[in-house]
């Protein structure tokens, strides 16, 4: 990696997510600026990480998001869930003139991200990397190497999402994102085209584990790479024999909320009952758990061609190496494009697995 030019500027540092990131900078030799809404708290982390500079931002005060970045910067953000407080320091990035990661897993936020924010950022000449963390890296880096294996019979690939292990527990970012994903739309790339659809709509199996469907950035990411595939189905399978009772709610809260004033019954409620960054499970913990991720890319018959296997640490950990790792080389000039990007576009497959390896996260099969 060519040595930092950039700022690296770390908004959210005293959160769950923000503190790993914080630290696997450090960790890698960066200095970055740590930023968060408590003054006592982010200059407390900053003094504990070696005298790094901090800096006072609130979503609530757009103008003091803005304030944090200038032209060159690489602004990071884990302040979620994104879907309410994320546009502040996504606006702040393109108007800045400065790249964008952030640690998101929810599909509204990333369509949001590709379908409205996108052109701005080209045009601007900065690349916006969302959920750029273990949602959704790993996921487009096992699709990629599949397809590329599979070569042109590939039309088609199906990424799943697992962990193993015991004992972790997800962080209030996460419950959040997850609570909220339901009530909202998602999508699939089907048939060359994306298209609106539930959460949980369908379920699917990989090795007899069964996982549903969501939205995620390999449906905008792996069609850029590989114009000929025609479907990018991506699954999470983090609820075992829940996944089936997942689904059926996913339908029973789709039809609610067709109804008037229900989506933001729900939106208030869940407001008022996951709390967003509430901490974490700890490092021993997070020791007792491992990632897997799956890709199979298939013909236009749907026989299997090639299947990719990952294996790693665990999702938290490796969300604050891999965004350290990519704010880094944003940082030193390592973007190969602007706008809104997949993570194998924004840093080339082989650099990505190379990325995703120091990360803790590496193939297995």
């Amino acid at each position: 990696m060519r040595g930092v030019v950039g700022r690296i500027v770390l908004f959210g540092a005293t959160g769950f997510t923000g503190q790993l990131v914080a630290r696997a900078l450090v960790e890698r030799g960066a200095a970055p600026v740590l930023a968060a809404r408590s003054q006592a708290r982010v200059e407390a982390l900053a003094a504990e990480l070696g005298g790094l500079q901090s800096a006072v931002a609130d979503v609530a005060r757009p103008a003091t998001v803005r304030a944090l970045v200038e032209a060159g910067d690489v602004l990071v953000s884990t302040v979620g869930p994104f879907a309410r407080w994320g546009e502040p320091a996504l606006r702040a990035a393109i108007d800045a003139g400065a790249h964008y990661l952030d640690s998101t897993g929810e599909p509204s936020f990333i369509r949001t991200v590709f379908d409205r924010h996108g052109p701005d950022a080209a045009a601007a000449g900065v690349g916006l990397l969302t959920a750029f963390g273990y949602d959704y890296v790993p996921g487009n880096l096992a699709g990629a190497l599949a397809l590329r294996e599979a070569g042109e019979r590939a039309v088609s690939v199906d990424v799943g999402y697992f962990v193993g292990g015991r004992g972790a527990r997800a962080s209030g970012g996460t419950q959040a994102s997850a609570a909220g994903m339901l009530a909202e739309p998602a999508y699939a790339f089907i048939g060359g085209r994306l298209v609106t659809q539930r959460t949980a709509r369908d379920v699917h199996a990989f090795d007899g584990r069964p996982a549903v469907s969501i939205g995620a950035t390999e449906q905008f990411g792996l069609p850029r790479v590989h114009p000929g595939v025609r479907d990018v189905r991506v699954w999470l399978g983090w609820f075992g024999p829940a996944s089936r009772p997942l689904q059926a709610l996913s339908a029973a809260t789709a039809v609610a909320t067709k109804l008037p004033g229900v989506r933001g019954a729900i939106g208030a409620a869940t407001a008022r009952l996951v709390k967003g960054s509430t901490g974490g499970p700890d490092a021993a913990s997070r020791a007792r758990t491992r990632s897997h991720i799956v890709a199979v890319a298939s013909d236009a018959a749907g026989a299997p061609l090639v299947t990719v296997r990952l294996e790693g640490d665990n999702p938290y950990d490796f969300t604050g190496a891999v965004l350290a790792w990519g704010a880094m080389t944003a940082a030193a000039g390592g973007l190969r494009g602007s706008g809104a990007l997949g993570p194998v576009e924004a840093f080339g497959l082989d650099e990505l697995q190379a990325g995703v390896a120091q990360a803790g996260i590496a193939r297995r099969d």
